[in-house]
Formats: C-alpha cells, sequence, structure tokens
C-alpha cells in the first residue's frame, strides 16, 4: 500500500515502514526555541546537565518581544544568548526576523524532521517537512537528544482546484477550510494540500496555508515538494537541498475534502476564534481602529506587494492605526528596494522591524479597550493582542490594505475591479 507524505518522511527518518496510528521513534533535524517558550526549554535542558545541543539544527530566535519591552524578558533574552554561546545551538537575533520565516528561509529542506516550541512550526510544511509544534520540555529533550517520538498521523488530503478571483487568494481559502471543518476538525491529523490550484501556487501562499493548519488542530500541513519548491529553494540560495517528494498514488487518507476556488469570496475570522469565519459580504462596515499587516502567516515579500498595489497613491482612513512589519530581515531589504515601504509611509502607515510586533500582545501596538483590529496574523482569541477586551478580526493582505482605506472592512474586490477598468479605459 502506498504512504501519505507524512507516512514517507517519519518512515524515512525513523527507519521503520511508519504508517497511520503507529508509534515511531524519528531523528530530528530541525529544533527551534523563540523567545517566549526558549527560557523554559533551556532550563530543562540545563537541569539534564547536557553541555551541547545534538539535533544537527537546533536554533533560538529572539523575534517575539524584539526589541525587549521590559526588564524580565531582556534578562531572558540574556540567558538565550548565552545558552546559544555555549551549547552550540544558533542564534537569530533581534531583527532577524519570525522563527518561521526564517526557518523557510534558512534552515529547513524538504523531508526533514522540524520541531519548535511554538504552535506555528507546522510552517515549513510546505516545503515537504513534517514540521510541527510541541511543548517546550519535548523540543528541549528533541535539541538535547537529536530524537523524538511520535505518533503517525492519519491524514485528511485536501483537494483544491479553480482559480482565485483578483483580491481572492491562500488566505481566504485556509479560513474558509479552518470554518468548514472547525477548530478541532483536524486535531493531530496531518492536512495534506494538493491540486491544480495548489501546483500553481506560489511558495509564498503555500505558507499560509501550512501555517494555520494547527487552527484547525492539525499535527502538520504538508505540500508536496517540485518545482515551485525547487525554484524557491533556489531563490534563497539553497538549491542543493532540493529533493522532489510526493504521495504515492495508492496512498490511504481518512477524508478527501474537495474545495474550488473559483467563487471563493474574501473571507474573515470575526471574534473570538479562527473558526468564526463569514465572507466579507457579512461583515463589511465593521468599524476598525488598527490595521496590522504581517506576522508569520502575511509578512512575506508576496504579501507587502499585494497591499502596496492596493495602498499607493491612497490614504489611510481618519482614526485608523496602520502598522506593516516585514517578517524577516531579507524580506524588509527586498521591500525597501522594491519602494513598497515608501508606499506604506505615504499612506500614513507605520514600519516596525522584523519579528511578531503585536501579535502576541506583548508591545507595539496593544489594543485599547472595545479597540478593532483587522490583521493579517493566524489568532483571534480573546486577549490574543494584550488586551481582552479589544475585538480582533483575521484577513488576507488585500482586504486589510483596503479597510484601512476605507475605514471599515471592506471587500478588495471593489478597488481592484476598478484598477483593472482604469487600466482597460
Amino acid at each position: 500500500m502506498g504512504k501519505t507524505l507524512a507516512e514517507k518522511i517519519l518512515s524515512e527518518k525513523s527507519g521503520q515502514d511508519a504508517r497511520a496510528g503507529q508509534i515511531v521513534i524519528s531523528r530530528v533535524d530541525v529544533a527551534a526555541f523563540q523567545d517566549g517558550t526558549g527560557p523554559l526549554g533551556v532550563r530543562q535542558i540545563q537541569k539534564l546537565k547536557i553541555d551541547k545541543v545534538r539535533a544537527p539544527k537546533s536554533i533560538v530566535f529572539i523575534d517575539h518581544a524584539a526589541p525587549s519591552p521590559r526588564r524580565e524578558l531582556s534578562n531572558d533574552h540574556m540567558l538565550l544568548r548565552d545558552f546559544c554561546a555555549k551549547s552550540g545551538a544558533i542564534l537569530s537575533e533581534v531583527g532577524e526576523g519570525v522563527i518561521h520565516q526564517r526557518l523557510v528561509e534558512s534552515y529547513v529542506k524538504p523531508g526533514d524532521v522540524v520541531i519548535g516550541a511554538d504552535s506555528h512550526t507546522c510552517t515549513p510544511g510546505a516545503l515537504c517537512a513534517f514540521a510541527t509544534g510541541m511543548g517546550s520540555t519535548d523540543v528541549a529533550i528533541g535539541m538535547a537528544l537529536g530524537r523524538t517520538w511520535f505518533k503517525v498521523p492519519e491524514t485528511f488530503k485536501i483537494e483544491i482546484k479553480g482559480k482565485f478571483q483578483p483580491g481572492v487568494g491562500a488566505k481566504d481559502l485556509i479560513l474558509y477550510l479552518i470554518g468548514m471543518i472547525g477548530a478541532d476538525g483536524a486535531t493531530y491529523k496531518a492536512l495534506e494540500f494538493g491540486g491544480e490550484t495548489i501546483e500553481n501556487m506560489s511558495m509564498e501562499s503555500r505558507f499560509t496555508l501550512t501555517n494555520m493548519a494547527v487552527e484547525a488542530g492539525a499535527k502538520v500541513g504538508l505540500i508536496a515538494s517540485d518545482k515551485v519548491t525547487r525554484e524557491y529553494l533556489k531563490r534563497m540560495g539553497r538549491l542543493k537541498d532540493w529533493r522532489p517528494i510526493v504521495p504515492d498514488p495508492d496512498a490511504k487518507y481518512e477524508k478527501v475534502i474537495e474545495i474550488d476556488v473559483s467563487k471563493l469570496e474574501p473571507q474573515i475570522a470575526c471574534p473570538h476564534t479562527v473558526d468564526n469565519t463569514k465572507p466579507v459580504s457579512e461583515v463589511k462596515g465593521t468599524k476598525i481602529h488598527q490595521i496590522f499587516i504581517g506576522t508569520c502567516t502575511n509578512g512575506r515579500i508576496e504579501d507587502l506587494k499585494i497591499a502596496a498595489n492596493i495602498l499607493k497613491g491612497k490614504k489611510v482612513a481618519p482614526g485608523v492605526r496602520l502598522i506593516v512589519i516585514p517578517a524577516s530581515r531579507m524580506v524588509f531589504l527586498e521591500a525597501s528596494k522594491l519602494g513598497l515601504l515608501d508606499i506604506f509611509v505615504r499612506a500614513g502607515g507605520i514600519i516596525l522591524g522584523p519579528g511578531c510586533g503585536p501579535c502576541v500582545g506583548v508591545h507595539e501596538g496593544v489594543l485599547g479597550d472595545g479597540e478593532v483590529c483587522l490583521s493579517t496574523a493566524n489568532r483571534n482569541f480573546k486577549g490574543r493582542m494584550g488586551n481582552p477586551e479589544g475585538f480582533i478580526y483575521l484577513s488576507s493582505p488585500a482586504t486589510a490594505a483596503y479597510s484601512a482605506i476605507k475605514g471599515v472592512i471592506s471587500d478588495p474586490r471593489e478597488i481592484l475591479k476598478k484598477k483593472r477598468t482604469k487600466r482597460k479605459g
């Protein structure tokens, strides 16, 4: 019997004929902490009196509170820097970018097993890596020993067909899927994305899908390694890391979900759960106070280009704050070179350094009581952005950018249709 992507990767890394439901001991290729979860993990490693880490790529990212807004967090950063200096772990410093973006840019390759003390470690699954978030102690053991155990997940095959309308994209697709199956609809499953739409999708858009797999409860999100993967790794200067990995034609899936995106509307996740999704037509006109474009979900160059195309020559509506944060230094520099940052600033926005920013509510954009934020992030539970009295809606970069101009949640297809008509005229 053939194998799914999850079964293939875990078979290779465990040396077993791994099948869904089995327990396997797997080699770990990449183990990662960030500054919110890392201090606990580092202290666990220190308790074990392990001086050197064994995972081939052990990396600590200072990104969630970067630069540090409080002295206790600064002290945690000191702990992490000292750990890296002594243990052989790699340090990704303040300003280098968000853990998940940095992982795909520089560290993960197809076929890797990746564990990270952060829920959205599933992002590198778009490179066809078995990448998953785990608790700090579990990651500490995996980093220290270079091995960990998994139950091989059952797989849902997500078959996508059709062509997106202008103004609709990967973020709308994943919000729609999560709304369809629920926040716990794929608990400990692998979501394997395929179909003609995925085959023609950019890596940046693929990362958006796998990043949010965990929001449906999934253990991993996976996409076959193909020519698009190859071109991305080539662009990152890592062509040697590429190899093709595809599921077997006779692989067994627990469930197959088919979606045609040709009629998909822009989607909005409404407070206070990600699966509380609605088409934009049902929430148009909702007053907003803050727009946030960035994060590990939509802070890549493709996302910034989409937003800048809409905002160019326009102004942010009175009473609206626009915060833009590139996901990494690489993205920041490219956005600067292309003039995108200039467009955001001239529109009335503010550019912050690469990192998580207001996403986790530590600093740089905490909401006031009763304020509404439309964000391109991946979570909107109460208190996510630092205030349980705030309201967070989630959208694509296109929807966020157009809504910034209008001052209320709006459908980006309106302005894109006008742009197309103007060009034809």
